[in-house]
């Protein structure tokens, strides 16, 4: 029994002679700008990125962040060294971060309410969570 494709089948496979052969990756390529959803990829990994939320002081915790700011303020001409906890929001989405910051406090400015370190790192005073005062200062300037 013989088909139609007995003459041809066993040919070798044809190699052009003008150009190489295009690798994989250069044809699956040519098909790029077909797909039908772009950024749709990125927009599944911000949707999937996870965000804290914003947890406020109980009272008791405001009236103890308030000695500690007092305590800074007085402390104000020494530099005291703090680590801060303060919440940072999402440019994006809801929610945001908490971050930990370490430094020597400048000053605190009333009027932008924030708390200027001496390396110029600016922290909003509504965002603080915990503030904890070591004795020893470290002077980064």
């Amino acid at each position: 029994m013989t088909s139609d494709y007995d003459d041809i089948i066993n040919l070798p496979h044809y190699e052009p002679k003008h150009h190489p052969r295009m690798s994989m990756w250069n044809r699956a390529a040519q098909f790029a700008p077909f797909a039908a959803l772009t950024g749709y990829d990125a927009a599944i990994q911000e949707s999937a990125r996870l965000t804290d939320d914003w947890i406020g002081l109980s009272e008791s915790g405001n009236e103890e962040m308030n000695r500690k700011m007092e305590l800074i303020v007085s402390m104000l001409p020494e530099h005291p060294f703090v680590t801060i906890e303060y919440f940072v929001p999402d440019e994006h989405k809801e929610g945001g971060s908490y971050q930990t910051y370490s430094g020597n406090v400048k000053c605190i400015d009333k009027y932008e309410q924030t708390m200027v370190m001496t390396d110029g790192k600016k922290i909003q005073l509504r965002m603080i969570r915990n503030i904890s005062i070591f004795a020893e200062t470290i002077e980064n300037y």
